[in-house]
């Protein structure tokens, strides 16, 4: 028989060293009243935690890895990865006004099938003409308005005279009307500098009244999960990752479409420009189409909050990046932002240098400015708007004279720009509330759903391009971390016991860098073959025997008795984990993204968006400890494991698919039967430990076996 020092020998050596044997039957690492100091027990990361940028090393890591990370990161959170098939616009252009050096029309298009984008085009007129003319083409501008009440049809006058006299009276605006509504100043303004300026109203504002509100709760009667009749802020469409951030910022991207149907439009001088959640949209088009040329989002990138509304939170969209690091995304195109005294009062000192620092390292540090306007309110304001005039002046090569300032315009009201002002101009197709919403999600589910189909259908026939850039591709950024981004993994002794077969040893992986650690179980047979098998349960390592250690289950044992080693595991949650055999409070089924009470159960601020686009699902967090054990078994110099194999019982499967599929490279082989049909399209609960928002968008189960090479697949896995 070999020695039991062939196998693991440092870890051999400690155990004789310490002589150290449990008096328990289960060899537990922690004594019965700890639990293992893990950084993933605190409390979750909220928006309106700190989200410092997070620098790189070089322009060529930018460049080539970094950029890409936030960008791809953006679409999946905004359920565009891969983008969705582009339907006709079915655009339309009326109701034109001429006015003082610009003109004004109702349009509208749409983004998916029966889902219109409202809005006004502003175009140049006269004199305005001349500005901006480059080969006979002029610049344009996507204006996302924000949260500012009624959008388009914002009137601080309906707040009366004083009102709209005290924002000239502190220096904010210098004429009425574009106190009235600086949004549409703004537009008047750009117009008149040469661009077409289209302003598109957000969810559920102004024209936009196929919702009905522009926030959305959970709600029953929009949970089904019958194919066409779920809702927003349902199971099936966080499992798809359908949420109203997504459709806004999918409504951004047929917006730029739009633009570029102008036939004078220059499509090489487009830029975007908003406040508040106008900001939030203006940095996330800018992040995921290459089409911006330039962006100037104000009074929202920011290390603290991170946005309230449901529009401006995704999932997973804040996870190792935040509002700098998205806003960045455009680096080293010219990006411009504002400060006021609001969530962004730190810029100056926080985020901002980052940012210089960034587009210095890209050899372009004079297309990055930032203004630091605290000593006004949150606002678009004349100062402000005359700061994105001027950038707007040097990036769009407009060639006016600066300062450029605003001139008075006439009011536009509702009953002018309204796009929706008669009935009769609403296309046949249009439909609103509850039939609306389950109809685009529908539309977006069919979209994805045929995207994997004919990507599991090519693999099936040789051709595994739509594995990788569909299924591999959003599976990646879910999971977040692979073999090869481990890192350092230890292992620190706990305990032993001896049999005339094997020895049982317990220990704990620790990931010191991430803060995570994993209670062990390993048996180790006396006539050891050099294979390892790491087998997985629900019962964590505990599922491995019987009672007693010693009496390891049927499965297990016939390994040992075949000359296998195998390790079982306490992942995040499991075993060790629990008290009085219930898990931690470590997801947030209040839904709250500010932990409020007494919020009723439909409420839009209990949307999953708020723990999910900042924090991983525990099935994550357990396949990044499958992962470390796999690092932990595979790489020590010291250790001469010939094989490493992904074993378990049926209620493992999708555990073993996750780890198979980020570890292919490291591991010889994965046995997955899936007899108990496992499916995370039937995890209903937002907070259970299995759920996993956007793993149906990415193929379910059968997307990650798909993953896994054939060849490592176990007969068992074959087929599944």
């Amino acid at each position: 028989m070999k020695h039991p020092a062939n196998f693991f020998p440092a870890l051999f050596l400690a155990l004789t060293f310490l002589g150290s044997t449990s008096s328990g039957d289960d060899l537990r690492v922690f004594s019965a009243d700890q639990k293992p100091n893990d950084r993933r027990l605190g409390p979750p990361l909220t928006l309106n935690g700190y989200h410092p940028f997070q620098p790189v090393a070089s322009k060529d890591v930018w460049l080539n890895q970094r950029q890409q990370e936030i960008r791809e990161r953006v679409m999946l959170a905004a359920g565009i990865l891969p983008m969705p098939e582009k339907t006709p616009l079915r655009s339309r252009r009326f109701g034109r006004l001429e006015r003082d050096g610009f003109a004004v029309e109702k349009v509208y298009f749409e983004s998916f099938p029966g889902s219109f984008v409202t809005g006004n085009l502003f175009c140049p007129t006269g004199d305005s003409l001349a500005h901006g003319e480059k080969l006979g083409k002029r610049p344009g501008v996507l204006c996302p308005h924000g949260h500012w009440r009624d959008g388009r049809f914002y009137d601080v006058l309906k707040q009366g005279d004083a009102a709209v006299n005290a924002y000239i009276a502190r220096g904010e605006e210098r004429f009425f009307n574009a106190a009235r509504n600086p949004i549409l100043a703004r537009c008047v303004q750009l117009a008149r500098m040469g661009c077409y300026v289209l302003q598109y109203d957000m969810l559920g504002y102004a024209d936009s009244t196929q919702f009905a509100e522009h926030r959305r709760g959970p709600r029953p009667e929009m949970s089904s999960s019958r194919p066409g009749q779920w809702g927003f802020v349902s199971p099936q469409a966080i499992l798809r990752l359908q949420t109203n951030f997504g459709l806004q910022t999918w409504n951004s991207v047929r917006a730029l479409d739009f633009l570029n149907t102008i036939e004078d439009l220059d499509p090489a001088r487009i830029m975007v420009t908003g406040a508040s959640g106008g900001g939030t949209q203006t940095m996330m088009v800018a992040a995921v189409d290459d089409r911006i040329s330039a962006a100037f989002p104000c009074v929202m990138p920011s290390t603290s909050m991170q946005g309230g509304c449901t529009g401006e939170n995704g999932l997973y969209l804040r996870i190792g990046q935040g509002n700098m690091d998205i806003a960045a995304a455009l680096a080293p195109k010219p990006l411009g932002m504002t400060a006021a005294d609001d969530w962004t009062i730190e810029l100056e000192t926080k985020g901002y240098p980052d940012l210089v620092s960034l587009y210095k390292m890209l050899g372009a540090p004079k297309n990055y400015e930032a203004h630091f306007n605290i000593q006004f309110k949150h606002n678009y304001n004349h100062v402000s708007r005359t700061q994105m005039y001027d950038f707007a002046n040097r990036h769009l090569e407009l060639g006016l004279k600066i300062p450029v300032l605003e001139s008075d315009f006439k009011f536009l009201g509702p009953d002018e720009i309204s796009v929706w002002k008669n009935e009769a101009d609403k296309p046949a197709n249009w439909k609103s509330g509850p039939e609306y919403e389950r109809a685009v999600n529908a539309t977006w589910a069919r979209d994805s759903d045929t995207k994997v189909a004919d990507a599991l259908d090519k693999a099936e026939k040789g051709d595994r391009s739509g594995i990788e850039n569909v299924i591999a591709k959003g599976w990646k950024i879910i999971l977040r971390r692979s073999y090869q981004d481990v890192g350092q993994v230890e292992f620190t002794l706990a305990g032993k016991k001896k049999t005339e077969h094997f020895i049982v040893m317990s220990g704990l992986i620790s990931h010191k860098k991430e803060g995570e650690e994993i209670p062990s179980l390993f048996y180790y047979p006396t006539d050891w073959n050099g294979e390892v098998v790491i087998w997985l349960s629900r019962k964590g390592k505990a599922g491995l025997y019987n009672g007693d250690v010693t009496q390891a289950i049927k499965p297990v044992r016939a390994l040992i008795d075949s000359g296998l080693a195998v390790v079982g595991l306490d992942l995040f949650m499991q075993g060790e984990f629990l008290h009085g055999g219930k898990p931690e409070q470590v997801q947030n089924p209040d839904g709250t993204f500010a932990g409020k009470k007494g919020v009723p159960a439909d409420s839009w601020q209990r949307s999953p968006v708020y723990y999910y686009g900042y924090n991983d699902p525990i099935f994550v967090r357990r396949v990044h400890d499958v992962l470390s054990a796999v690092k932990m078994v595979k790489t020590n110099p010291k250790w001469n494991v010939k094989k490493v194999s992904l074993r378990g019982g049926a209620d493992s499967s999708h555990w073993l698919a996750a780890a198979g599929a980020m570890a292919a490279e490291a591991v010889d082989s994965v046995e997955i039967s899936n007899e108990s049909g496992f499916h995370f399209g039937q995890v209903d609960d937002f907070w259970n430990e299995d759920f996993v928002p956007g793993a149906v968008k990415y193929g379910d189960i059968e997307g990650l076996i798909a993953m896994i090479p054939t060849e490592k697949r176990l007969p068992t896995a074959q087929g599944q």
